[in-house]
């Protein structure tokens, strides 16, 4: 399942934050899932939308850097343990989580993890076959 997530770099400073996602939300952009990890003098948004092209395409047209990346979303179990199952298993194949970000899913009694790793591919294949759902664009229209 192919999933995009948009990172938008951003000056550490009063209001950046709010005129994005003011931009976003009078462009009609709905943010699903979003983390901030930021430094002294920047930050970095990463977020999921269900249409990544028209997001991206907006933000390009307004100035903003930003990126575009493959990352994984997996459902896993909203209980103790829950994330940890998910990170075990990647862990026993010797894939590194490069970071992270859960939320809450509204459809389901499960949370999702969103996770950039070193081999997708292998990831997916490994996370698949240990029963974990892996969420597509899609999914993230719907929920």
């Amino acid at each position: 399942m192919k999933l995009k997530q948009i990172s938008v770099f951003l000056e550490n400073r009063p209001g950046v934050l709010a005129e994005l996602t003011t931009l976003l939300g009078e462009g009609g952009v709905n943010i699903r899932a979003l983390s901030i990890a930021e430094s002294r003098d920047f930050g970095v948004v990463r977020m999921i939308v269900p249409d990544p092209a028209s997001a991206a395409a907006l933000l390009g047209e307004k100035g903003y850097s930003i990126q575009v990346v493959e990352v994984l979303a997996v459902e896993v179990a909203d209980e103790p343990g829950g994330l940890a199952k998910a990170l075990r298993a990647l862990a026993e194949e010797r894939l590194n989580v490069d970071y992270l970000y859960t939320f809450m899913n509204k459809l389901s009694e499960n949370a999702v993890i969103v996770l950039r790793i070193d081999n997708l591919d292998f990831a997916r294949s490994v996370l698949s076959k240990r029963g974990f759902r892996l969420l597509s664009q899609e999914d993230f229209s719907r929920l």
